[in-house]
């Protein structure tokens, strides 16, 4: 399959489990349309081998009943959700589950088709033309690779990060979470705008959309002080817009080492929030322009601009165990 936008990793951590997020990506893909047919049939938890199937038996909460909280909640956040599972298995009158419990099932499920009975199926999508030849260890390592992600970069929940990119179009509010994110972890903030030629921000300010040839400096400006970053292990938070996934391909220097936090909510909440800023280049005329350009990343904490930021922040640590 080729990239799906909005599905990320199986990799992917929402807290102490992988792939969930994975299966809430689905949920929502499904009810907007988006979510291709070969994935539909594979959706819940119909087929107990599948890993939708898996997983909720795991949560021990019915597939049905997740799907219907997370249409019910469009602005919870992963966090928020897993939190409602696990708090409706209890009152179904399971256990909690340990720390142990999740990181075992986590690791079972990122492991399956290594050397256990899902290896034949395994074996038979490894040579398939389009992954033939990859390293492909797992079913997670070939769903990355089938859907044209890199199971080295998707398996960085297993590293801690040394750079953090908030992403998102202005108005999101990238300097303020990330100012708040870098104050919680104790680490340094920077943010790309300052790292634009006074060519750029002339444009900017004239309400002229920047092409990619103008964004090229800037791109690699930001990319030399990443690498500084990475090879100091100096820990930083950088705002950037990152809209293409050109942009955040240009900047992803070390991907073990590095996450990415999305930003994002409703036209009408951005716009206002334009209205009412004053002091900053870039004019709320410019905002249909970058939704527009915005290419919605795959991997990332998705964070709804609707919440405090004292919510946000706290809902970035859970997701990246920080």
């Amino acid at each position: 399959m080729p990239h799906v936008p909005g599905l990320r990793s199986p990799y992917a951590r929402v807290g102490r489990l992988v792939y969930f997020g994975r299966m809430l990506d689905k949920i929502r893909l499904h009810a907007r349309g988006e979510l291709p047919a070969e994935y539909v049939e594979n959706l819940g938890d119909a087929k107990p081998t599948i890993f939708d199937g898996r997983i909720c038996r795991f949560l021990r909460v019915p597939f049905a009943e997740i799907q219907a909280h997370v249409l019910a909640n469009p602005s919870a956040s992963d966090a928020d959700i897993l939190a409602w599972v696990e708090t409706r298995a209890v009152a179904l009158g399971h256990p909690p589950r340990s720390d142990e419990e999740c990181e075992i099932f986590s690791s079972f499920l990122a492991k399956r088709g290594w050397r256990d009975s899902g290896s034949p199926t395994l074996a038979q999508r490894a040579a398939e033309p389009h992954v033939a030849g990859k390293p492909i260890a797992s079913m997670f390592d070939y769903i990355d690779f089938d859907e044209g992600r890199d199971p080295v970069a998707t398996r960085a929940w297993e590293v801690k990060p040394v750079v953090i990119v908030v992403m998102g179009v202005s108005g999101a509010g990238k300097t303020e979470h990330g100012r708040a994110l870098a104050a919680a972890l104790g680490w340094d903030f920077a943010d790309a705008d300052d790292h634009h030629p006074a060519d750029n921000v002339a444009l900017m300010r004239a309400g002229t959309p920047l092409t990619d040839a103008h964004r090229a400096p800037w791109l690699a400006a930001l990319r030399a002080e990443i690498e500084r970053r990475l090879r100091e292990d100096r820990p930083l938070v950088l705002a950037c817009s990152a809209l293409k996934q050109a942009y955040r391909d240009a900047l992803w220097a070390d991907r073990p080492r590095m996450r990415l936090v999305f930003l994002h909510g409703p036209r009408e909440l951005l716009a206002s929030r334009l209205a009412g800023r004053a002091g900053h280049f870039m004019p709320a005329a410019l905002l249909d322009s970058q939704l527009a350009t915005l290419e919605t990343p795959a991997d990332a904490v998705r964070i709804d601009i609707a919440d405090t930021i004292a919510g946000q922040v706290a809902k970035v640590r859970a997701a990246l165990g920080l």
